[in-house]
Order: structure tokens, then sequence, then C-alpha cells
């Protein structure tokens, strides 16, 4: 950006901006168009701000093009997920029917019984922390499931051992204990 000079609605602007913005990136850019605007060089700006001096180029070349719109960086693209509309439709639907309706031996799903139920299903398979992630994203929360055997051993057998097990152990403390 040769030196031009930023009118006072301009610098306004940029610095109610730059105060304004949780965005590190925002700040940057709008302190390397503040900075040019009193003249700093290329050098200097990108010494001080801890960047090359091509960015402080690019920074440049983008306020000019686009104004303060230029100034948000550009959220890349990156990849498409493999995640297609009918995985994610898939998985919304799974997640909210009980396994032992689908034939399952359990009552819980599981990141690894969930990855493989949708696998035979879709074809797609997921490693446990993206499935997460995609649960996430489609507004489920998980928790990791407690195995216990309440619910399947017989309460009545059960307290009447622990009660026997509790009276074994205070006979043996007694044996034990050296008597005076």
């Amino acid at each position: 950006m040769a030196r031009r000079k930023l009118t006072d609605k301009e610098w306004g602007t940029l610095d109610a901006l730059r105060f304004s913005t949780t965005d590190v990136a925002v700040f940057r850019n709008v302190t390397v168009i503040l900075m040019s605007g009193v003249g700093r060089s290329k050098a200097d700006i990108a010494q001080e701000l801890g960047c090359c001096p091509a960015t402080v180029d690019n920074i440049r070349k983008r306020y000019r093009e686009q104004g303060l719109a230029g100034l948000t960086p550009r959220k890349s693209t990156g990849r498409r997920s493999r995640a297609t509309p009918e995985y994610r439709a898939a998985l919304r639907r799974v997640v909210q029917t009980q396994p032992p309706t689908l034939g399952y031996g359990f009552s819980v799903w599981s990141v690894a019984r969930l990855n493989a139920h949708l696998q035979r299903e879709t074809g797609r398979s997921f490693g446990d922390d993206r499935l997460r992630a995609i649960l996430r994203e489609e507004g489920f929360s998980f928790q990791r499931p407690k195995h216990t055997m309440k619910g399947k051993r017989d309460e009545t057998a059960y307290e009447k051992a622990r009660r026997k097990l509790k009276r074994l152990k205070k006979g043996r403390l007694r044996k034990l204990a050296p008597t005076s």
C-alpha cells in the first residue's frame, strides 16, 4: 500500500473495528492498515507484528480491493466431509433407535457399536473421534456406557449374600483381634 493517507472517518472506523473484534487475525489486519496509514514500512510492520512482509502485502491488497470486508480472513473450504447428508440422516435415525429393536443384545449405543452398525448399513466408517465430532455436530451428546449387572441380578439373593459377606468379615476380624 503505497502510503495512502487514511481519512478521519476511515481511521475512526478501523480503530473501532480493531478494539471491538475478538478475532486475533482481524485485529492484526486492521493494525497493519493503521500502521501503513501512518507511513510505517512493510518490513517494519512485519517485524513488529511477527508476520512476513508478504502477509502485509496481502492484507493491504485485500483492503484496497474489498475495504473492511477484506480484513476478515476467509475461511478455507477444505475437503468435503465424507459424512454425506444420507449418512447423517442414517446416524440420526439409528441413534434415536433402541439397539434391541435392531436385534442387538445390548441396550446402549457406544461409539464403536454405532460405527460398526453404520458401516454395515451405509458402507462408511469413521474413527471414533471423528464419529464423536459428527455426533456433536448433529446435536447429540454421549456418555460412555457403564456396564453393571443391576437389573439383571436377583436383588433379594444379592442382599442376602452381601449381609452374609459382611458378617463373615466381622467374624474374621474378631478372631484376628488380640484378646486381653
